[in-house]
C-alpha cells in the first residue's frame, strides 16, 4: 500500500513538472537571469576579496575563506557553503542565505539583519556581536552555535529554529531541541 501511495505522489510531482527547490534558477524565482559564466566570474572576484552587494552567489563555495568586512547585502547566497569561513563584520543584511551551510563560521559582529536563514546550518558557528534583527530562522539548525553575544534575536525567531544543549543564547532566550 505504501509503495502505491509513493508511486502516486511521484507521478503527481512529475505531472505537475515541479522542480525541487534546490534546482531553482533566478528566472524561476523572479530574479535576474545570470549566465553560469557570469556567476563563475562573480564568484572568482568574491573569492579574490571583492565585496558583492546584490549579487547572485547561488551555491558559491566560500568554505575556509576569509570574507571579513565584505558587503553581501541583498545578495542571493542560497545553498552556499561558508563552513569554517571567517566573516567578521561582514554585511549580510537582507541577503538570502536559505539552506546555506555556515558550519563553524566565525561571524563576529556580522550583520544578518533581515537576512533569510531559513533551513540554514549554523552548527558550531561563533556569532558574538552579530545582529539578527528581523532575520528569518525557520528550520535553521543552531546546534552548538555561540549566540550569547548576538543582538536582535527574539524568542519568536528562535521558536522557528532548533538547537541543542550546547547552543549558547542571550539571557532569557531558549531554542527547541533539534529532533
Amino acid at each position: 500500500m505504501r509503495l502505491v501511495a509513493l508511486a502516486a505522489c511521484l507521478f503527481a510531482l512529475e505531472t505537475l513538472a515541479i522542480a525541487p527547490a534546490f534546482a531553482q534558477t533566478p528566472s524561476e524565482t523572479g530574479g535576474p537571469i545570470v549566465s553560469q559564466a557570469e556567476r563563475d566570474a562573480i564568484a572568482a572576484r568574491v573569492r579574490g576579496g571583492a565585496s558583492c552587494a546584490g549579487c547572485d552567489l547561488f551555491q558559491i563555495d566560500m568554505s575556509y575563506q576569509v570574507v571579513s568586512g565584505h558587503d553581501f547585502s541583498g545578495s542571493r547566497i542560497r545553498q552556499s557553503n561558508f563552513s569554517v569561513a571567517i566573516a567578521d563584520r561582514t554585511n549580510f543584511r537582507g541577503a538570502n542565505l536559505s539552506l546555506a551551510n555556515l558550519f563553524g563560521v566565525r561571524a563576529t559582529s556580522a550583520n544578518f539583519t533581515d537576512a533569510n536563514l531559513q533551513g540554514a546550518t549554523l552548527v558550531g558557528g561563533y556569532f558574538s556581536g552579530a545582529r539578527f534583527d528581523g532575520a528569518l530562522l525557520a528550520g535553521a539548525n543552531l546546534s552548538g552555535a555561540e549566540l550569547a553575544g548576538a543582538r536582535g534575536l527574539t524568542q519568536a525567531q528562535l521558536n522557528e529554529a532548533c538547537g541543542d544543549a550546547t547552543t549558547q543564547l542571550p539571557p532569557g532566550l531558549t531554542v527547541p531541541l533539534c529532533g
